[in-house]
């Protein structure tokens, strides 16, 4: 019997740690009784910060120290990784056969290894293939990502505040963090439109740095609302990713960049279009929507502002009917 589980990483920051969520949560669902405790061997995790209280119930413990991998040091026979513990199941999320040995010094049951997966001719292009591989293996076939159902008391609670029930919700994001991996915001604004004339309701999901396109959409979209902003409901408390997130599964189908807010989307169970830029990195890096579309802008023209509307209008509104 499982008890304990270690995984083994070299650290997350925002977008590797969103885009491991789903992972997260199919290793909770798979192990619901054991301790599971998170490594980030170089010391430092976005699970100790901005997704501290996104994995609070599914993530036990963190570790942080250094000395488990990070320096070729670590690898000496004498070194203790981990403070001498050892592991029920030790999964092994990087492709380092160096790190790996340390990893593998963790484990006193199962030992499973992407980077020795890495080595075969089968071993997946999408980052969230590889993770579902390791969990495939950990648990003989059983387990396999999911989406989060959070544990945070309040969340659930300011999603539905936030957005009642009633109306057919659909989020954009038009946000990413350079500009070249954002489809216009026009073009944003000309698919919101045409989701209220279908009477849906547009929920558009900004970051914090994106107060002036806010504003031009607040003023050219009047039925669509944004949630994060000028809110009045009792559970202020809840914001950023964990806010996305919980809002996520108020949504009949989202719209997103290659960008954070559309791995939020994926990891909260929202129906995904993600709008991409090439098709190499959108298929490594593949948001683990459990319904999703891509469109990707090289196939179209030059830039993301070749993508066009229509298509973009197809893809959502056969999420939204559930085809298949």
């Amino acid at each position: 019997m499982v008890q304990t589980v270690l995984i083994y990483s070299m650290g997350e920051v925002i977008g590797d740690g969103l885009i491991k969520l789903p992972f997260i949560a199919g290793l909770r669902a798979a192990f619901p009784d054991a301790r599971i405790t998170w490594c980030a061997a170089k010391g430092d995790t976005v699970y100790t910060g901005p997704l501290k209280s996104v994995v609070a119930g599914y993530v036990d413990e963190v570790i942080l120290d250094r000395g488990n991998g990070a320096a070729a040091v670590d690898s000496l026979p004498w070194r203790k990784p981990f403070g001498g513990r050892r592991f029920d199941l030790v999964i092994d999320t990087q492709e380092n056969l160096r790190r790996s040995g340390v990893a593998r010094r963790g484990a006193k049951g199962r030992f499973v290894s992407a980077a020795r997966q890495a080595r075969t001719r089968d071993w997946p292009v999408a980052v969230t293939d590889r993770l579902a591989r390791l969990l495939a293996l950990a648990t003989d076939g059983q387990g396999a990502p999911k989406p989060l159902t959070l544990t945070h008391p309040d969340a659930l609670k300011a999603a539905e505040a936030l957005l009642p029930s009633g109306p057919t919700y659909i989020g954009l994001a038009p946000g990413a963090g350079g500009q070249d991996k954002r489809w216009p915001l026009e073009n944003y604004l000309a698919l919101a439109r045409r989701v209220t004339a279908r009477g849906w309701t547009p929920v558009f999901l900004f970051g914090p740095d994106e107060a002036e396109d806010a504003a031009i959409a607040a003023h050219e979209v009047r039925e669509g609302l944004q949630p994060e902003r000028n809110r009045v409901d009792a559970f202020q408390g809840v914001k950023g990713p964990l806010l996305v997130i919980a809002l996520a599964g108020r949504l009949a189908a989202a719209v997103a960049n290659d960008a954070g807010p559309g791995h939020m989307l994926a990891a909260g169970g929202a129906p995904l279009l993600s709008l991409q830029q090439d098709r190499r990195k959108a298929l490594k890096f593949r948001p683990a929507a459990d319904r999703l579309e891509m469109l990707i802008a090289e196939d179209y023209g030059d830039g993301m502002g070749a993508l066009p509307i229509d298509a973009a209008w197809a893809a959502l509104e056969k999420l939204v009917s559930g085809a298949a």
